[in-house]
Parts: C-alpha cells; structure tokens; sequence
C-alpha cells in the first residue's frame, strides 16, 4: 500500500467531500463534523472497496492518465456489498444503484485529481526558505539536480513529472545541500526537503543559520 498511498488518501478525501455533499442524510456518523466520525465512516468506507477497484485506477498518476478506464463504463459488480450497505444503511444512497452512482462520482474526481499535472515551478514559491525558515532572498533547487535527469528516468528512480519539482531555498542554504552529498545522490535519495532535513548535517547548519540574521553587516 505505501506506493499507493498518495492516491489512497486522494481517494478517501474524495469520498468524505462526496459524502458531505448528500443532502438528506438522516442517520449518517458523518452528520457530526465536531467529531472524528466523518474521518472514521470515510476510511472504512475506502478501506473496504479500494483493493476491489482496478490496478489501474489505484496507481494513477499524471503519467498513466491515457490508460485510466472509462469511469461510466467501469463495471461495478464486484463491489462488496458492505461498501453498498453501509451507504444504504446510513442514507447516503437508497439502492444499490444509487451507491454505484455515488461511487463514480468519486471515481471521476478521484482521477481528475491523481492525474492532475505536476504545479509549474513558480507556483509552488514561499516566502521562507524551506530549509531555514528564514524570510529572505530565496532561489530555487532542482530537488532532483538536471544533470542527473536522464540517469533517473534509465534507473527508474521517479516518474518523469517528478524531475521539475523544486524546492525554495535561500543561497546559504542552496549552497550547503549542493556541498554534503553528490547530485546523484540528492535525486535518488534526497528528493524531497523532508528527506533533506533527516540528514545530520543539514539539521546542525539549520539550527546554526536560522539563528544568522540576513544582510547583517560584518564589522
């Protein structure tokens, strides 16, 4: 499950918008949005009918969009029936047609949303660097560095919408990733700031330079 897990989640958050947008619910554990029933009843509710949905829908991403089934020619048969139950039970659907219906309208904007492109660089700017949480003057860092592009794509380290992700860094902080490890190794096992920040290194010069006080003059 943990190579699906993206879309599992992208899933279940699929079906919680769908559920609370039924009207007429009467007897539904997601009446309650104070508590965590609307979390409960949805993850029981994915948990049950996702290992019954094709392969190719539960590792969809951008890449695989031209093979992703016709969602209102998907047979449906081969629900469990405690899936369509629990809908009925609590209102969300009146018959087992009626949960089908509810289950490809999640299935649409479930797929809309896995196989959405990957965010244009630009769009994905913070005003802190991601590493010192500092506010200062930020550059970008190719997460997985170009010159190591076609090596990745061979080895099949990422799928190819991964090689323009970036991360916002300030220069200090740019230039100290590029200096603890090799390119190679940043794109196969450093691509994201959260594995960066599990190195010892880069969490010793991040409680040193988020205390340095940026253009401050040197005496």
């Amino acid at each position: 499950m943990s190579e699906e897990s993206s879309q599992y989640a992208a899933f279940g958050q699929c079906l919680a918008r769908r559920v609370l947008s039924q009207p007429g619910i009467t007897d539904s554990p997601a009446d309650d949005p104070s508590s965590d029933s609307l979390d409960d009843f949805t993850s029981y509710l994915a948990s049950e009918v996702w290992p019954f949905l094709p392969d190719t829908l539960r590792s969809a991403i951008h890449e695989t969009r031209a093979s992703i089934p016709d969602i209102d020619s998907l047979d449906l048969d081969n629900v469990p029936l405690s899936f369509v139950d629990t809908l009925i039970s609590c209102g969300v659907a009146g018959d087992a047609d009626d949960a089908a219906r509810f289950l490809r309208k999640v299935l649409v904007e479930y797929v809309a949303e896995a196989t959405a492109p990957p965010p244009v660089w630009s769009k994905t700017r913070t005003s802190e660097c991601e590493i010192c949480e500092r506010e200062v003057p930020l550059t970008y860092h190719h997460l997985i560095p170009r010159e190591v592009h076609a090596k990745v794509l061979k080895k099949k380290w990422h799928p190819e919408g991964m090689l323009n992700s970036v991360a916002w860094l300030c220069r200090p902080c740019h230039s100290t990733v590029h200096q603890v490890t090799s390119n190679e190794e940043l794109a196969k096992d450093y691509y994201t700031v959260d594995r960066l920040l599990e190195r010892g290194d880069i969490q010793k010069w991040r409680k040193y330079i988020s205390k340095q006080r940026w253009g401050a003059k040197r005496g």
